[in-house]
């Protein structure tokens, strides 16, 4: 028998089981968990820490606590998938970290928060259909996230049949945590081209102008 095996990388949500599947979050078309639990990074339904906390990426119905900016803390796990990202040179590093200095447009409630505030997190302008608006969203963080899912399969050649069996799934995911400063009229978020490039990993963004992403709001730890 000759055997012949090719791994080949498939961008397609495709399973090699059912018990598998995810069940929630952007992995799920942004389904929510029933029963009030909580859906992890990997789009599972649970209740314990690994899916409820937000530092470990949780999706929805996660643990809450305040952001410690203007908005007051929008971090219940509020969140949309397939949301176009522009990106804006904010420069930050450059200008100091300095919101007055970009004339954004939190600085009227955030320009004298601490430095160490306003440079814990890459910024962005922030429009998108989920989440609040205006000066309540000054100041909340937002997990962003690209997604590309992919099955590897083996091919085997047994003449006269060709054969072809699932070697395993894996998940490649670019994340970014990053504060609301700014707001935006692109109805989903400008980035600040260093995350928006964190984020682009394959210069696609780059070359279209956006990416597709899914955002959360997550507890900025502050």
């Amino acid at each position: 028998m000759e055997r012949l095996t090719i791994c080949l990388v498939l961008f397609l949500w495709l399973l090699s089981n059912a018990t598998a599947q995810p069940q929630c979050g952007s992995q799920a078309g942004g389904q929510t968990c029933a029963n009030n639990l909580c859906c992890s990074q990997y789009g599972y339904c649970g209740a314990t820490d690994d899916y409820c906390s937000p530092s470990k990426n949780c999706q929805s119905n996660c643990n809450s606590g305040g952001s410690g900016g203007s908005g007051g803390g929008s971090s219940g796990g509020e969140s949309a998938s397939n949301v176009r990202a522009t990106y804006h040179f904010y420069n930050p590093e450059q200008n100091g970290w300095d919101l007055n200095a970009v004339s954004a447009y939190c600085s009227t409630w955030d320009a004298n928060m601490p430095l160490a505030w306003r440079s814990k997190y890459g910024w962005t302008a922030f429009c998108g259909p989920v989440g609040p608006q205006g000066q309540a969203a000054c100041g909340n963080c937002l997990m962003i996230g690209t997604l590309s899912v992919g099955l590897t399969i083996r091919i085997f050649r047994q003449k006269p049949l060709l054969l072809i069996a699932p070697c395993h799934k894996h998940w490649d995911r670019e994340q970014a945590t990053v504060r609301i400063v700014d707001q935006c009229s692109n109805g989903g978020l400008d980035l600040d081209a260093g995350v928006f490039q964190k984020l682009d990993t394959d210069g696609s963004g780059n070359a279209q102008g956006h990416l597709m992403v899914n955002y959360q709001f997550v507890d900025c730890g502050d």
